[in-house]
């Protein structure tokens, strides 16, 4: 007896069929079970699901943000807490930046997992421990650049009396764990807002969609907590630690003209005033790094909220998320790019790495000999 594969056509014609239903045009959400269709907001509903194929591409994106992340923060976090010339107050909030972008990196196999399902695994229980690594890492890494650049102004504007010791580094580091509490804690357990999927649905984020008042309060106060608050403290040390440099390099050039030289910069006391200056510059280059990532998806979650949702499309809330990732992983090469003492560190136990930077002390202490040998009258 021949087999009925279907009602309606004969068994030469079924394979035809299996083609066609591969080829059906499927809405986001759709392999989501019933039973967990809330999590979908209706927005998403509106566009196709999306290729697996773009799922394979930013699984394989994410694979190699993985290894960046894992190899970057790693050595920053092994080098400066080993090393006796890196482990000062100041670079104890490098440690603790670098802690929050390998959280961050934590939830990035969750979501390579994801991709190959093309759905969220653990519905909302993966969502919600994806959106609490997400809003911790990234709460804590804002206004971590925010105490970094508070350290920077305080150490340069005065080298003298102004520097943190580790007791206070350590309290302001608790402080940035604190800061990054509130908003993961109240939608993590539903207490005010609430996490949910967003972009391929395979990633999550607090709800900026739902129609009410409430939601929308927690979205301003969530703006202005994690990005106004850092971005204006973010501005207002730097502004300072510029306006302090300037000053300096003023004093210099007045004082070398009186005395009737090229420069006063050749001493160690100076020397070392050029380090923390580059030592500046790198975290400048974080904060900038910070404006770049965050701003995408700040504009994103502000335009769900109150704005046109029609340009909120799967990919263009993807983009900002992917951004946000990929500043994490390069946070720790700017370090390795920029920072003297770190660079010194890892020509000494990673020569393959191709590093090459002087000691900063030897330079310094051979600047101030230098300085001695052309000006012996100088102490007459």
């Amino acid at each position: 007896m021949a087999t009925n594969y279907t009602d309606d056509i004969g068994p030469v014609a079924y394979p035809l069929k299996m083609v066609s239903e591969e080829v059906v045009e499927h809405m986001l959400g759709w392999n989501i079970p019933e039973e967990h269709q809330d999590l979908v907001h209706e927005h998403w509903r509106n566009f196709p699901a999306v290729s697996k194929y773009a799922h394979f591409v930013l699984a394989l994106i994410y694979s190699f943000l993985i290894l960046a992340s894992v190899s970057g923060n790693g050595i920053v976090i092994w080098i400066f807490s080993t090393s006796k010339s890196l482990r000062t107050a100041s670079n104890m909030f490098v440690i603790n930046l670098a802690v929050f972008d390998m959280m961050m990196m934590i939830e990035m196999p969750l979501l390579v997992l994801n991709s190959f399902y093309q759905r969220l695994v653990g519905y909302q229980l993966g969502c919600d421990i994806f959106a609490v690594l997400g809003s911790l890492s990234g709460i804590g890494g804002a206004i971590t650049n925010a105490v970094i650049a508070y350290d920077r102004y305080k150490t340069i504007s005065s080298p003298l009396d102004g520097r943190l010791n580790r007791v206070q580094a350590s309290f302001l580091i608790l402080f940035t764990w604190l800061w990054a509490l509130p908003f993961t804690i109240l939608p993590a357990f539903r207490i005010w807002g609430r996490f949910v999927p967003e972009g391929f649905l395979t990633t999550c984020s607090f709800d900026y969609f739902t129609e009410d008042q409430d939601t929308k309060v927690f979205v301003m106060c969530i703006f202005a907590w994690s990005y106004c608050i850092p971005m204006l403290l973010l501005c207002y040390f730097y502004s300072k630690l510029f306006g302090a440099v300037r000053l300096h390099e003023r004093m210099l050039k007045e004082q070398a003209k009186k005395m009737n030289v090229k420069s006063l910069a050749a001493n160690k006391e100076d020397a070392g005033k050029s380090v923390e200056i580059r030592i500046a510059k790198v975290a400048f280059t974080i904060f900038f790094l910070f404006v770049c990532s965050w701003t995408p998806y700040a504009f994103v979650t502000m335009v769900g909220a109150f704005g046109d949702r029609s340009i909120l499309t799967p990919v263009t809330t993807m983009i900002p998320a992917v951004c946000a990732k990929i500043v994490s992983c390069i946070d720790p090469w700017v370090y390795a790019i920029n920072h003297p003492r770190y660079r010194a560190e890892l020509q000494k136990r990673l020569p393959w790495m191709g590093v090459r930077e002087a000691d900063p002390d030897t330079v310094s202490t051979s600047s101030g000999a230098t300085a001695q040998t052309q000006n012996p009258t100088a102490e007459a």
